[in-house]
């Protein structure tokens, strides 16, 4: 294993200058794609953690201002910073002086279409809050797909320079046998090999997370619909009092 290593590094050495500046590339695509993949490793991790604990303390919850303060504890679930975004907003409407939840004043002036209309201010504000955390959820994904769609062609270019610059070699020499051009087109294939494993780890990874991003954006539209139905049951239950 050590010689092979040895071997490769020797390869490396031995190509043109052109093809080591692909390396190079591809070792940055690499690193880069590495460092995405386990910060988002541990981002998923802890957003479907936290996510699934809160929305099962939501649900046990009878007051929305526990629900709130247990939201604010937990910053990495993008339901629960979902949730503290439609509740400020409900507070304020409440605040306002339109009766949409139990705790609010009640007038005798409201309707109860004013008051369903007021609820379009909560639902624009979770849609709001729903596409901030989509766009936080992707960031970075996309640039696994750059590397899974550009970094084979990368190596390619740098095997085809290199293959190039090889049977230049041999056009010099005047000799085409084995011995002369093997060793050539051996380091500049070198290059298509480094592409291909640093565009296979980035697909797969782009693939799984893109997975997550579809789940969570489903969780965060289920628990948008169940809180609006939430506060407009709310409002058919003042009515039924009043009336």
């Amino acid at each position: 294993m050590i010689e092979q290593q040895i071997d490769i590094i020797e390869m490396i050495s031995h190509t043109g200058l052109v093809v080591q500046f692909v390396l190079l590339l591809l070792l940055f695509f690499s690193v880069m794609s590495w460092a995405i993949i386990l910060v988002k490793l541990r981002y998923f991790g802890k957003a479907f953690k936290e996510s699934t604990y809160f929305t099962e303390f939501f649900w046990k919850s009878r007051d929305l201002s526990n629900a709130f303060v247990k939201a604010k504890q937990l910053r990495s679930s993008p339901i629960a910073r979902v949730f503290r975004v439609g509740y400020l907003e409900l507070k304020k409407l409440s605040q306002s002086g339109l009766p949409i939840s139990p705790q609010s004043p009640q007038t005798e002036e409201t309707t109860l279409s004013s008051r369903f209309a007021a609820t379009d201010n909560v639902k624009r504000a979770l849609r709001r809050a729903i596409n901030t955390e989509m766009t936080r959820v992707t960031q970075m994904v996309p640039f696994l797909a750059t590397t899974g769609n550009t970094t084979p062609f990368i190596g390619l270019f740098g095997t085809v320079w290199g293959i190039m610059g090889s049977f230049h070699g041999i056009g010099l020499k005047g000799s085409a046998n084995l011995a002369v051009v093997a060793p050539g087109i051996s380091e500049a294939l070198v290059a298509t090999a480094a592409g291909l494993a640093v565009a296979i780890p980035a697909v797969i990874a782009f693939n799984y997370f893109m997975q997550k991003v579809r789940i969570l954006e489903s969780e965060l539209q289920s628990f948008s619909a169940d809180f609006l139905n939430i506060i407009e049951r709310d409002i058919l239950r003042i009515e039924r009092r009043r009336g």
